[in-house]
């Protein structure tokens, strides 16, 4: 008698991948792949696609139109930078984290009325406010105290500020890579009243993460008439913001609120190493593409939508939500033809999005 456990005990060994030191697992045994969709001109694509990340981590340019490098991987492995400048750039970044989050968790810190400092504002938009509230709220420890300014409405940020605690005993990190961002800027000027408001020197609790010769890195360095913050933290024009939680952008607030930092670095360069193996099907990121594309139509036909059933990781699917689709929208491919293509991300938190819309993703539209 056929036992259809036995099929599903197979399936599951045959499309599963795990690194057991990381404690993570990729079960794909109900996702319908087949051995034969990473055969043939389907594995001449896989492998090319392989390629073309080698070369984009060894500097190829991923946007020829801005001449622009694209190198989130070597933030978390700086040798395999290109250039050995950009390798020491990367490590002398790190040292300026420790400078601060140092005395920081020292309580060694004082602000400009002399009292420690112990909490952390974080005025951000986008990848810049999504990474460190999602680092921060799955491995931060309790006690922890951050607050995100992420958006433009003042009274919202009057009532985040009033729920934070005093500022006298607040660093503030803002985060802009181009340093002109409207909506940071906008955070930043609040802030800054509410700093005055309080008879404190913003100047003196501020930390600015921007890219060099930016607006807010000459604000932070005092050119113009005020005064230096506190530090300045680089982020480089080949790390994209929805990829910026491994550089200053993730790893000060994390230093900040006591996780362990370079284990996080480390984590990320073992998922690196295991997503560029050759084997296919051992290679999780592959799997997973071969998924996505054949699940969408390679065009995004049908919407993803993931469930994190662990309050500490409620934030993943707005962080993935950007991360996939600022990643893959766009009305032209590289050859210049029209395809509207890109891929919906949404989601919740598991056992909530159960009572509020999975009988949708059930009974309703194949979608």
């Amino acid at each position: 008698m056929h036992d259809e456990r036995d099929d599903a005990w197979t399936r599951y060994l045959t499309w599963r991948w795990a690194d057991a030191e990381l404690g993570v697992e990729l079960d794909l045994g109900d996702a319908g792949l087949a051995a034969e969709q990473f055969t043939g001109a389907w594995e001449d694509r896989l492998t090319r696609a392989l390629a073309a990340m080698a070369a984009l981590e060894a500097g190829a340019l991923a946007n020829p139109d801005e001449g622009r490098q694209v190198g989130h991987y070597w933030l978390r492995a700086p040798s395999l930078a290109p250039d050995p400048a950009i390798t020491a750039a990367i490590e002398r970044s790190w040292e300026a984290i420790e400078a601060v989050a140092g005395p920081f968790r020292a309580g060694e810190l004082t602000g400009s009325n002399g009292q420690v400092l112990d909490r952390v504002i974080l005025v951000g938009i986008g990848g810049s406010a999504l990474g460190p509230q999602l680092v921060a709220d799955a491995l931060a420890p309790a006690g922890a105290r951050l607050t995100v300014l992420d958006n433009t409405d003042p009274i919202g940020m009057r009532r985040a500020l009033a729920e934070h605690g005093p500022l006298a005993q607040s660093l503030a990190l803002v985060v802009s890579k181009s340093g002109s961002t409207v909506e940071t800027r906008n955070g930043m000027v609040e802030l800054t009243a509410a700093f005055a408001g309080a008879g404190l020197s913003f100047e003196e609790h501020a930390v600015a993460i921007t890219g060099p010769e930016s607006q807010l890195d000459l604000r932070a360095r005092g050119e113009g008439g005020g005064a230096p913050w506190r530090a300045r933290l680089p982020l480089w024009d080949w790390v994209g913001g929805r990829t910026s939680v491994c550089s200053p952008v993730g790893l000060l607030p994390a230093a900040l609120l006591g996780i362990d930092w370079r284990g996080l670095l480390a984590g990320a360069a073992r998922m690196d190493a295991a997503t560029r193996a050759g084997a296919l099907r051992e290679n999780p990121a592959i799997t997973l593409a071969r998924l996505w594309f054949s699940e969408t139509g390679g065009r995004g036909e049908r919407a993803m939508v993931v469930l994190p059933y662990r309050d500490r990781l409620v934030l993943l699917s707005r962080y993935l939500q950007q991360l996939v689709m600022e990643s893959l929208g766009k009305r032209l491919d590289r050859h210049g033809n029209t395809v509207h293509q890109g891929l919906v991300v949404y989601g919740n938190k598991g056992s909530t999005d159960q009572h509020a819309y999975v009988q949708q993703l059930r009974d309703g539209r194949d979608d």
